[in-house]
């Protein structure tokens, strides 16, 4: 899945699923794709990401207590 840097626009591939749909986890492992290379795996908080169309991750994947 691909998803948005809010900050530079970059495309980011997420590494681990898991991470991203866990609302306990604050950051997700991502290669960036920027320029011809896919760069190496690092870690980003999930609330600089969004989709590719600008819409916001759920509040479900980011907020453990979404339901209070």
């Amino acid at each position: 899945m691909f998803l948005k840097n809010v900050s530079n626009g970059d495309l980011a591939e997420v590494l681990n699923s898991s991470e991203l749909i866990d609302p306990n986890a604050s950051a997700v492992t991502v290669r960036f794709h920027a320029g011809e290379e896919a760069g190496e795996p690092t870690v980003e908080a999930k609330s600089g990401l969004v989709f590719p169309s600008g819409e916001a991750l759920p509040k479900c994947w980011l907020d453990p207590h979404y339901r209070s």
